[in-house]
């Protein structure tokens, strides 16, 4: 994986040029995307690429490379679960808790987009369950 350092303005104006495949400007003139031509080049090796990207970006991937991308939704088994897990991790204040499992509830309702979904109720399951359905993908 290669990171490219982008001022504002150029970022923008690679937007402008349609030069991402995804992208989100998380603060205020504070970007991150994913370069169609970086992409495009380690196709060309011959590698398999893997995003881990939120929703919005793994809808646009999808919709760019079609059948020959596979979109997997990682999905907490529940939103009390969510809770549980973050209140558990004591990392965060609890109104940035309460943000993070508004997002949470937002982003719940793409997982019918996406090619597959994982419920990540137990890791070692849903590593598995995952690593099969990328093998599975990998070998049509």
């Amino acid at each position: 994986m290669e990171y490219f350092f982008l001022s504002p303005d150029e970022f923008r104006q690679r937007i402008e040029a349609g030069e991402f495949l995804e992208y989100e400007e998380v603060y205020t003139d504070r970007y991150y995307g994913t370069l169609k031509s970086q992409v495009d080049n380690q196709l060309q090796e011959g590698e398999n690429v893997v995003f881990d990207v939120d929703v919005h970006g793994g809808c646009r991937i999808k919709e760019h490379y079609g059948n020959r991308a596979m979109s997997i939704f990682i999905q907490p088994p529940s939103i009390d679960a969510l809770r549980e897990r973050l209140i558990g991790r004591a990392t965060d204040a609890p109104e940035v808790i309460e943000q993070r499992i508004a997002r949470a509830e937002y982003e719940l309702s793409f997982a019918p987009k996406f090619d597959t979904v994982i419920i990540n109720d137990d890791l070692e399951k849903a590593v598995e369950e995952t690593l099969t359905a990328i093998k599975e993908f990998i070998s049509l």
